[in-house]
């Protein structure tokens, strides 16, 4: 017996088989030792403490009234709650304000209806707000800044000059089509359309 303690079960199994087959006694198997399964001890803690004194009455609506946000809501929602007690104190916890407070992550919370216009600085850098003449200009502000600044510096010896220069009875320049050039039509160099060519008869 103690050269099969070496061997392995499958060389053992094998060896058995081989000696059935040729007829030779085969060695009877000791009887297998049943081994008794451990059982855990449960702990002292998790036994449940034999109490003697009756379960607390679930709790009511009346019960509810005097919660506050610090309360105990726990025996509130208990199995043996019933629905219009739990609905009732969970309403009360919901209503503190700590609960209401918008994270700014919501979305369509705003009212849509409202138009937001457009500042005046904004408008003032749109090209087509100058061109719609919805706001003054920048560029003209600079111009009648400069002129007047420049009137300033020359003073009003320069101003009289310029009208003594002038006759008495003569008009105002006329504004020419060279002024604003930006407006006007660019000529059109390309090549003209050629006419028919000398006929065959």
């Amino acid at each position: 017996m103690a050269a099969d303690e070496g061997d392995s079960f499958f060389s053992r199994w094998s060896r058995r088989k081989v000696q059935v087959r040729s007829g030779a006694p085969v060695p009877e198997s000791p009887p297998a030792v049943a081994v008794p399964a451990a059982v855990p001890a449960q702990p002292a803690a998790l036994t449940p403490p034999v109490d003697d004194a009756p379960a607390p009455p679930p709790p009511t609506l009346e019960d509810t009234q005097s919660l506050t946000p610090a309360s105990d809501f726990s025996r509130f929602v208990a199995r043996d709650v019933s629905p219009e007690v739990r609905n009732a104190a969970v309403k009360k916890l919901f209503a503190d304000p700590h609960f209401n407070v918008m994270d700014g992550l919501d979305i369509y919370i705003d009212d849509y209806s409202k138009p937001s216009p457009l500042s005046a600085a904004d408008m003032a850098k749109m090209v087509s707000a100058q061109f719609l003449k919805l706001v003054d200009d920048p560029e003209e502000q600079k111009k009648s800044e400069a002129t007047a600044a420049a009137a300033l510096d020359h003073g009003s010896e320069a101003a009289t000059t310029e009208s003594d220069t002038r006759a008495p009875d003569a008009a105002e320049p006329e504004e020419t089509h060279d002024d604003h050039a930006d407006l006007q039509l660019q000529p059109d160099h390309a090549p003209g359309r050629q006419g028919p060519g000398p006929g065959a008869g």
